[in-house]
């Protein structure tokens, strides 16, 4: 099923404040957590939201407990993308309930491969902020691989211009 941002807004206003309201609060704390990670060139948060809106989990970008968590292991790229753990994935891993009909934040689109996890574990909405960094070239193949997915799942997800 697809979101009402579909429909125009003129019919439905208080829906879609009440909804913008709340998407942006939570991508403010998505931008938050981000800031936790210790990966020094890209910082991702994630918060798991509950139909009812209190948080389920969060999660950041970074390597895994009982490793090693050293600034040369960030700075070189190829241990680094071997090592990380994708702020989805930490969130979810996070969750000490099942998260089957709640919604994603993050601070940038999913990754074709943490989006499958999420829509395996439930998630039934996701939101983000409309790129500002040029995330969306760097990783244009995955994310077409994600929007792809989203639709073909037939979840709901929107791009929050900020």
């Amino acid at each position: 099923m697809r979101e009402l941002e579909t429909w125009s807004n003129e019919f439905w206003p208080e829906v879609f404040e009440k909804r913008d309201k709340w998407d942006q609060r939570f991508l403010d704390m998505a931008s938050l957590i981000k800031t936790w990670s210790k990966d020094p060139n890209t910082q991702t948060g994630a918060v798991i939201v509950r139909p009812n809106r209190s948080i389920a989990s969060v999660g950041f970008n970074g390597f895994p407990r009982n490793m090693r968590d050293d600034e040369e292991l960030y700075a070189d790229r190829p241990k680094k993308l071997s090592r990380i753990v994708h702020c989805e994935m930490n969130a979810l891993l996070a969750a000490v309930e099942p998260v089957r009909g709640y919604m994603l934040y993050t601070t940038t689109m999913c990754c074709d491969r943490c989006v499958v996890h999420m829509l395996q574990a439930g998630i039934s909405r996701f939101v983000w902020p409309e790129d500002t960094k040029g995330m969306m070239s760097r990783w244009a193949e995955s994310f077409a691989l994600t929007q792809s997915y989203l639709d073909e799942a037939g979840v709901s997800y929107r791009e929050v211009s900020r």
